[in-house]
């Protein structure tokens, strides 16, 4: 018997880990399902989350994961899209009524989730304290915006398009402002979009902000809809980015990368931005740049206690859309016409890449690695990006 039992748990122990079962317990921590009066939302991690409840309904046919995905996008929306329990200010933080409130969720943008308070007008900066501090970050609301638009394509509900739309433009003339002559971005801005909290630019801000706009317009456009249109919008993003470098060695900024890479593809391939080409061809070039340096000054058998999960994963992620970029140019024999590049490109990332995304999810796959100091410290997105290393069909969604 009591070898039975011993060889029982070791089968369990040595069980794959799977994107339902994480996702799962993910929405048992958060307050999602169980519903939570106080749920834990963080706006990054849900959009991941969001994503990849799609892909699990797709991949299983359970109609529960949609359901799921809806919840957390209410949730998201009544949490982050208010002010905080803490502050003085009370209702939407867009300043509309309660009514007027939930029919624009996303016009006044959505929150962080920080656990502390943003800084006050008044308050000194603080460069370590600040990204504790709550507030609205572009590259997150950019993220929620990927989030509502595939959540209007699996649905086929138009009123989650028009949300995206509206967080895109109700954001934008906020976090961008003239300098010399041309358009730049602020990082982060108060709660409230009244203030900047961080003045510097996201190195691929307005990249990410262009390719959202394109695909949120194209989105709008499908159903018929031209109000609100993002055209002005595109046009400032475009001019942000013309002549921009995107080469990174970050992990996570490849990664995000990657998945504008698997975007533009996607449009192009669609028939819907044939303009797209050589931001491709960009984007590809950096990456491949990018790849070689991360792999020179970066090690992937390192303790999990020095590393950190969510980062890594990013760029897993990112290498998964790759075979499914090649996959988009062997179907549509035009892409290399008008990327001739790209091909060479993906081989060489493709080249590049297998070994580095299997290290990755082999790595924190591991049970055993799961078990450190930085695994715990960022539970909730961790285990949300891993799940969408697992299944990334939700995230990289056609």
């Amino acid at each position: 018997m009591f070898r039975y039992l011993r060889t029982l748990s070791a089968t369990i122990m040595a069980s794959p880990i799977t994107s339902s079962d994480i996702m799962a317990e993910f929405a048992s921590n958060t307050g999602l399902s169980p519903s939570s009066a106080t749920p834990r939302r963080y706006l990054w991690t849900d959009a991941f989350a969001v994503c990849n409840f799609l892909g699990l309904n797709f991949s299983t046919g359970d109609e529960k994961y949609q359901r799921l995905a809806l919840s957390l996008v209410e949730q998201v929306h009544t949490t982050l899209g208010q002010h905080r329990k803490d502050d003085k200010r009370k209702g939407w933080i867009s300043g509309m009524d309660e009514e007027q409130g939930k029919l624009h969720p996303t016009i006044g943008g959505l929150r962080i989730g920080k656990q502390m308070p943003e800084r006050g007008a008044k308050d000194p900066y603080d460069d370590d304290l600040e990204w504790d501090r709550d507030g609205q970050y572009y590259h997150y609301i950019t993220k929620w915006m990927h989030a509502l638009t595939c959540v209007s394509v699996a649905t086929g509900e138009s009123k989650y398009a028009i949300w995206a739309a509206e967080l895109a433009k109700g954001t934008h003339d906020k976090f961008t402002y003239d300098s010399g002559g041309r358009k730049r971005m602020y990082w982060k801005m108060s709660i409230d979009l009244s203030r900047p909290q961080v003045p510097s630019m996201g190195h691929h801000d307005p990249l990410d902000g262009y390719i959202s706009f394109q695909a949120i317009q194209v989105n709008l456009a499908s159903r018929g809809i031209d109000d609100p249109s993002l055209e002005t919008e595109i046009t400032d993003m475009a001019g942000i980015c013309q002549g921009k470098d995107w080469k990174t060695t970050d992990p996570l900024g490849l990664g995000g990368l990657l998945t504008d890479a698997f975007r533009v593809t996607h449009l192009m391939a669609s028939g819907k931005w044939s303009e797209g080409g050589k931001l491709l061809e960009s984007i590809l070039e950096a990456v491949c740049r990018g790849i070689e340096g991360f792999t020179h000054h970066t090690r992937l058998d390192g303790s999990a206690n020095h590393r950190l999960a969510f980062r890594e994963l990013g760029l897993a992620i990112g290498l998964k859309a790759v075979p499914k970029i090649q996959k988009m140019f062997e179907d549509n024999t035009e892409l290399s016409k008008q990327c001739p590049q790209a091909k060479k490109l993906l081989e060489k990332l493709q080249q590049q890449g297998d070994t580095i995304m299997n290290k990755i999810v082999s790595f924190w796959s591991n049970p055993a690695n799961r078990k450190g100091s930085t695994w715990k410290e960022h539970l909730d997105i961790n285990m949300v990006m891993l799940a969408t290393c697992l299944q990334p069909d939700g995230f990289l969604m056609k």
